[in-house]
């Protein structure tokens, strides 16, 4: 009796763990874009900017204050310009295009194939080839080209054989220091871009800059996790909406 009293008060000690933040989370279940919180963006880092020396003087807009030395981003203008971003992948998905995620440094390469992955695009987690866009006959080749309804099944009658290379309808760059040609490609051919703007990057580089912090593994992660989300709504309501018309096709007949 006394070794079983012992058990049951041994149970109520402590203290219960309720929700709290998991980094490795990000990845595995990234939130979605209406679950985006300033707290959820604190904890991954994403405030904290360069040195004020080698801050960009685009970003000011987008600098919350100085902490230290080091440039503090606002966190409510990250949040809203991750949500608008959220919004335009949705959107790109949604009507059948084509999203690239694109990030190059040490540790984005999990990320950006599991938001490609949710997206149904393409990801590239190495050097960008120059000239991939602009001189892609040249450079890419000729290749077979699988063709997809808007219910994402393939073309019966198999792949398009020495098609021309596919050019992405949206690029989401989660490093564009390192990316600042394929950038340039994609302003060239008019290709819409995203891509995380720090304090010391110049946000014109981009169509949609978000400014974060992109030397956090965490916050890139976030970011990436996010739009992934918002490309897999995109991707599952356009399943949905070419299932209903073949539905409404089938009474009509």
């Amino acid at each position: 009796m006394i070794l079983r009293r012992t058990l049951i008060r041994g149970r109520k000690l402590g203290t219960h763990i309720g929700h709290h933040y998991q980094a490795s989370r990000l990845v595995s279940n990234p939130p979605q874009p209406k679950d985006i919180t300033l707290e959820l963006l604190l904890a991954a880092g994403a405030h904290l900017g360069h040195s004020t020396s080698l801050w960009n003087p685009s970003n000011q807009r987008y600098i919350f204050g100085i902490r230290q030395g080091i440039h503090i981003i606002s966190l409510e203008q990250t949040a809203a310009h991750l949500r608008r971003a959220a919004k335009i992948v949705e959107g790109v998905v949604y009507n059948g295009g084509l999203v690239l995620f694109v990030g190059s440094r040490p540790g984005q390469d999990r990320c950006v194939v599991e938001a490609a992955r949710m997206s149904g695009g393409c990801h590239l987690f190495e050097k960008w080839v120059p000239g991939t866009i602009t001189n892609g006959k040249m450079i890419v080749g000729h290749g077979a080209v699988i063709e997809k309804d808007n219910a994402d099944r393939e073309n019966p009658e198999g792949p398009i054989e020495n098609a021309d290379p596919l050019r992405p309808d949206l690029v989401v760059c989660l490093n564009p220091l390192e990316n600042y040609i394929l950038l340039h490609e994609c302003g060239l051919y008019g290709i819409p871009t995203i891509g995380i703007v720090d304090t010391d990057v110049n946000p014109t580089w981009v169509t949609y800059p978000i400014p974060a912090n992109d030397d956090s593994l965490r916050c890139v992660q976030l970011v990436a996790g996010v739009l992934g989300r918002a490309g897999e709504s995109g991707r599952l309501g356009r399943i949905q909406r070419a299932q209903m018309e073949e539905m409404y096709r089938a009474e009509e007949r």
